[in-house]
């Protein structure tokens, strides 16, 4: 029951996913972060088979790393995608990944941008975005509610409306999210939602 969704704003890039590691019908932790900091100002949220995400991400997480340490100059985000999209395309017909990717990041040239990759390496540049069963609310929540040149707080708004529609839809819905921004000052985590403190502030 994955979540993954992200969305681009006015001068920044917010990604959103839940916090459940689940297999079969035991949940083994509701901490679980699946937006990893690619670098100073670059974010990743990937939905998969969870050994496939863990390693893809610290793979391309690496590799990025090498490319600035050996060049002196980071990857753009555009750059960075078409790189994971070229991985994800290699490895289809050897060993394929099992995993779908938000890829969010902020350049001083080109500003903020969002990428849609998938486990059959396509890739889109988009708005909106997401992946996983929440992505049949998140996606139709983003389509009424999305405008371009959003302000932080309109964003961060919608991404809540997300998360409560997809908590009142699913039937075993994930518990808790993550949510991280990425803008002129950098990749950092937002804030967390976690459905026992909802719960108690809106008995309060």
């Amino acid at each position: 029951m994955e979540c993954v969704f992200g969305l681009v704003g006015d001068g920044f890039a917010i990604l959103a996913a839940d916090t459940s590691a689940v297999h079969s019908i035991l949940v083994h932790k509701s901490n679980e972060d699946k937006i990893m900091v690619l670098d100073s100002h670059k974010l990743v949220a990937a939905s998969g088979e969870p050994g496939d995400r863990v390693q893809f991400t610290e793979f391309i997480q690496k590799n990025v790393a090498l490319y600035q340490f050996r060049n002196g100059i980071p990857l753009t985000t555009a750059a960075a995608a078409n790189f994971t999209r070229g991985e994800l395309a290699s490895a289809l017909r050897k060993n394929p990944y099992a995993v779908n990717i938000l890829m969010a990041g902020y350049d001083k040239e080109t500003g903020p941008s969002l990428y849609y990759i998938d486990y059959i390496a396509t890739m889109h540049k988009v708005d909106k975005g997401a992946f996983g069963y929440g992505s049949y609310f998140s996606l139709s929540m983003m389509d009424r509610h999305y405008h371009s040149g959003m302000t932080v707080e309109e964003a961060i708004d919608l991404v809540d409306k997300c998360i409560i529609e997809i908590r009142s839809r699913l039937v075993v819905a994930p518990p808790n999210f993550v949510i991280k921004i990425v803008d002129k000052d950098g990749a950092r985590e937002y804030a967390w939602r976690e459905s026992v403190k909802d719960a108690h502030v809106a008995s309060a």
